[in-house]
């Protein structure tokens, strides 16, 4: 695996490398020892997966207040995401700052999203899987978000939005 700083302290993208042959190929999206050398959690207790059946879904943005906050480790499994994540950590020198990378099943690119990070995503094709790693059990009462469109954040999506929950367009105007 190549593990590619993103200018976002403490995020990586990360390249998992393909062993091909007349099969198919063999791909590692995971190893404790090279996630442990660059000084990433190593410990996932919770795997999800989230189903999309149309292009332009958003999920997001999401994140757990502390004492719940979560690392995530996002790879697309089908289809195409438009991954994008905000650094909400007032101490920090990327603070409100956000990244988007595409993500998909055919690119096998996973992003690595510390602690303290606001997650979301948009589909780029329909039935799009798209599987979590998490690094502490989801504890709903913390669960918290921005809106997509949050002026705060001034996040370019790529697409129209057609398909978005309530819930992700009900929070309020970020405050630090």
């Amino acid at each position: 695996m190549r593990f590619e700083a993103i200018g976002l302290d403490g995020a990586w993208l990360i390249h998992p490398e393909r062993i091909g042959d007349s099969r198919g190929y063999f791909v590692r999206t995971f190893c404790v020892n090279e996630f442990g050398e660059h000084g990433l959690a190593t410990g996932f207790p919770q795997h999800s997966v989230s189903s999309s059946s149309n292009k332009g879904t958003v999920r997001g943005m999401h994140f757990q207040r502390a004492p719940h906050g979560e690392v995530k480790l996002v790879r697309c499994l089908t289809g195409a995401i438009w991954d994008v994540i905000i650094d909400i950590r007032p101490e920090s020198p990327t603070f409100r700052q956000s990244r988007g990378f595409e993500l998909s099943g055919d690119n096998g690119l996973q992003l690595y999203i510390p602690e303290g990070f606001a997650h979301g995503l948009q589909t780029l094709q329909d039935d799009t899987r798209v599987n979590y790693l998490i690094s502490k059990f989801h504890v709903p009462g913390a669960a918290d978000g921005a809106r997509y469109n949050d002026p705060a954040f001034d996040v370019k999506w790529p697409q129209p939005v057609t398909t978005i929950a309530e819930k992700d367009l009900s929070w309020p105007d970020f405050k630090a």
